[in-house]
C-alpha cells in the first residue's frame, strides 16, 4: 500500500496550502526585493537589503525551532491570568508542527532564494563597475559568504532557540496580539457609524 493512500487528507491540505503560500509569498518579496535593488545605486545598501534578508531567515528558524520545544503549558496559566500574547502564545504551541514547518520550511527556503538572487545581482553590479576581480571570484565569494552567514546564524540561533524557547514563543505571542490589535483598532477607525 502506498503512503499517499495512508496519508490524513488534512495532512495533503496542509502541504498544498504551504506549497501555494511560499509560491505567492516568493513571488511578493522577489518582486519586492528586486524592486528595492533597482532603486538602490551603492553597493552598501544593496548588501543590507541582502544582510535583512538572511538575517530574516535565520529569525524564522529560530521561531520555528522554539515552537517544537516550547510546552503549550507553560502558558496557560498566564493565559487563564489573561496576560497579553499568552493566548498567541498557546495556539502556537498547540500547531506547533505548522508553525515549524511555515517558519523553517517556506519562509526559510524563501530566505533562501531570494538571497541567492540579490547576491547574484550585486555581483553583477560590482562586475560592470570593474573592480578588476573576475566575476567568478565575486560569485563564489558573496555565495560563501552568504552560507557562512546563514549557517552560522541558523547553528547559533538553534542552540538559543532550544535554552529559551517559552521565553520566545511567549515573546512571538506579545508581538502577534500586538500587530492584532493595530490591526483591528485601524479597521475600527475605518469603520462608518450606524446612523450616519
Amino acid at each position: 500500500m502506498g503512503y499517499s493512500k495512508n496519508m490524513p487528507q488534512s495532512t495533503l491540505k496542509h502541504a498544498l496550502v504551504l506549497g501555494l503560500g511560499a509560491f505567492f509569498l516568493a513571488i511578493v518579496l522577489s518582486l519586492l526585493s528586486q524592486s528595492l535593488l533597482s532603486k538602490i545605486k551603492s553597493i552598501f545598501p544593496a548588501l543590507l537589503l541582502l544582510l535583512i534578508i538572511v538575517l530574516l531567515g535565520i529569525v524564522f528558524d529560530i521561531i520555528g525551532t522554539a515552537v517544537t520545544k516550547a510546552s503549550e503549558s507553560a502558558f496557560h496559566a498566564k493565559a487563564a491570568r489573561k496576560i497579553t500574547g499568552a493566548k498567541e502564545a498557546v495556539a502556537l504551541a498547540k500547531n506547533a508542527d505548522k508553525v515549524a514547518s511555515f517558519c523553517n520550511d517556506v519562509v526559510g527556503d524563501i530566505s533562501g532564494t531570494l538571497s541567492g538572487a540579490i547576491g547574484a545581482a550585486i555581483v553583477i553590479r560590482l562586475a560592470s563597475w570593474g573592480l578588476g576581480l573576475p566575476e567568478v571570484l565575486l560569485s563564489t565569494l558573496m555565495t560563501a559568504s552568504i552560507a557562512g552567514i546563514t549557517i552560522g546564524g541558523k547553528g547559533l540561533g538553534k542552540n538559543y532557540a532550544l535554552r529559551e524557547a517559552e521565553a520566545i514563543i511567549f515573546k512571538v505571542g506579545q508581538l502577534i496580539a500586538f500587530l492584532s490589535r493595530g490591526i483591528f483598532l485601524s479597521q475600527n477607525r475605518k469603520a462608518p457609524k450606524r446612523g450616519k
